[in-house]
């Protein structure tokens, strides 16, 4: 009697437990697209801003000094939802790389000592001048549906204190930032400043392309076995003209494909920079890349 008594309760208790555990499925939720853009102090001081396409990183104070300067940074997403904090966190406290594809993207896009993706530089006697890392920033507009924000760059070039207050802007759907950057030459406003805004040519292995006529520059790649578009827009009455330099051999960071413009008289150039990524399923070759360029 025991023994049945026993084996009733272990069914009883099994189909109990059963009943528990098969209760209301566990939902997972997505994340709503969004514009998302912060300080990421935990990571040498990047700042990161994305949308539901394309996702970004300037370099900081804690990187000043080291090969990083100005250049800006493509984190390649192919998921709508915000991947910022998810990739920083996998990576700064799982030991789960973003230099690795897990499903939603990576940072493949090598920066280093280049200007990257729209990043800025003095023009000065044929060479490129940028100002190093980021020493300030600000968030100005933070919504589900755009960010804007102010970071400062400062640095002495030949003799002469420059500052840039670079004002950039990201709304959902887009896949260009833009970039209102206003320049200081010894604490006045430096009006009729030569400006490069550049696009890394990966050591001369990016594919230029190029249309004066609507303010566009552009490279496309393969990276990892997938195509990337990088792209510069300027307006084209301020496109003075577009310049490639050759990588080095021994520094392969060198090469860019840039668009030389120059300040106005406050001081301010405007431009928009931003890629499209073959694998997010939308820009899927050279052709299509230059297309958007001309259709935006």
């Amino acid at each position: 009697m025991y023994a049945m008594i026993r084996s009733l309760m272990v069914l009883f208790c099994a189909a109990g437990f059963a009943a528990a555990t098969a209760g209301p499925a566990v939902e997972t939720v997505t994340p709503e697209p969004r514009a998302f853009a912060r300080f990421v102090p935990e990571r040498s001081d990047d700042f990161a801003w994305e949308n539901d396409l394309v996702a970004f990183r300037a370099y900081g104070p804690a990187l000043r000094g080291s090969r990083e300067n100005a250049g800006i940074d493509c984190w390649l997403k192919r998921v709508p939802y915000p991947i910022v904090d998810k990739w920083y966190d996998l990576s700064l406290n799982h030991g789960t790389s973003y230099h690795e594809d897990h499903g939603e993207g990576l940072d493949n896009y090598v920066v280093g000592a280049s200007l990257g993706c729209g990043g800025t530089a003095l023009w000065i006697d044929e060479q490129i001048y940028p100002l190093e890392t980021f020493i300030d920033w600000r968030i100005e507009e933070q919504t589900t549906e755009r960010v804007r924000f102010v970071l400062t760059y400062e640095n002495e070039v030949l003799g002469d204190v420059y500052r840039e207050e670079k004002r950039i802007g990201l709304s959902l759907g887009e896949r260009l930032f833009s970039a209102e950057s206003r320049f200081w030459k010894n604490g006045e406003p430096a009006v009729g400043l030569p400006i490069a805004v550049g696009l890394t040519t990966h050591g001369g292995k990016a594919q230029p392309a190029m249309n004066p006529a609507a303010g566009w520059i552009a490279l496309w790649e393969e990276l990892d076995g997938s195509g990337l578009g990088a792209a510069v827009r300027v307006p084209p009455a301020a496109l003075e003209r577009v310049v490639l330099i050759n990588a080095e051999e021994n520094d392969k960071d060198a090469g860019h494909l840039l668009a030389i413009t120059r300040t106005d008289a406050a001081g301010e150039v405007v431009y928009e920079a931003g890629y499209g990524w073959e694998k997010a399923d939308v820009i899927t070759d050279a052709g299509r890349w230059r297309e958007y360029l001309d259709e935006e």
